[in-house]
């Protein structure tokens, strides 16, 4: 026993000696910051953006958004209508539009606020959306138990689906596309300019008794007058 003891013994302090010492591990290196944060690239990770990503550049909107996200801290949700949502609008709804329009559009669907799914259900309606305020450039959220739901008189949808979302930016997909009262209905006619009110007219003018004025047409018989009897008087003084 005692011999087979000191064997075990010889073989570990020998493996021992031999070995190099171990240097324990340093800490996994931190990742690297995260690079700007670009609006369409992360539609295009969607896979089924393509016709608002193509809205987006033809705008000019990725850029200002994108420029608002990395070098402000304005915070921002969008929801992005799918490729579906699009090709279920009338035929030629798209080629319509101006480009100011398009890119309203585009800015109707962009919140200037950081809305996380909880707070949908404690969202102040209506909404103002990046195309402006007033009732025509705004939508309206709900909740109904998980389901939110946004109208915005001429849309009813649910968004579907979460595409992207941290403390700043939020994206979410929504299956018909926001189409805003200002531009898809008639705008209110321009008020006519009220008429004018007609200019007083003075008292002596709207007076029938007031007295004429003859100054003038007096002083020309006065001085008619007295013409003649100058030159009687020296017609009759020649006739003497």
């Amino acid at each position: 026993m005692v011999p087979q003891f000191m064997f075990l013994f010889s073989l570990i302090l020998s493996f021992l000696l031999h070995c190099p010492p171990t240097l324990a591990q340093s800490p996994a290196a931190a990742p690297g910051p995260p690079g700007p944060t670009n609006v369409t690239k992360i539609l295009e990770k969607g896979g089924q953006f393509s016709v608002f990503i193509r809205l987006f550049k033809a705008t000019r909107e990725d850029v200002t958004l994108n420029g608002q996200l990395n070098n402000t801290n304005n915070a921002i949700t969008i929801f992005a209508p799918s490729d579906n949502a699009f090709s279920s609008l009338k035929s030629g709804t798209l080629n319509s539009l101006n480009d100011q329009e398009k890119a309203e559009l585009v800015q109707f669907h962009i919140i200037p606020q950081y809305l996380s799914s909880s707070q949908f259900q404690t969202v102040s309606n209506p909404l103002t959306t990046q195309a402006g305020s007033g009732g025509r450039l705004e939508l309206n959220v709900t909740t109904t138990g998980n389901s939110v739901n946004i109208t915005t008189g001429l849309t009813n949808t649910s968004v579907s689906g979460t595409i992207y979302t941290d403390n700043q930016l939020a994206v979410y997909q929504v299956d018909k596309v926001l189409l805003p009262v200002d531009i898809f209905t008639p705008k209110p006619p321009t008020p006519a300019p009220a008429p004018e009110k007609p200019k007083k007219r003075s008292k002596a003018a709207e007076s029938p008794d007031a007295p004429e004025d003859n100054s003038g047409a007096v002083s020309l018989t006065v001085l008619n007058d007295v013409v003649f009897f100058g030159v009687g008087i020296v017609a009759a003084i020649f006739s003497l």
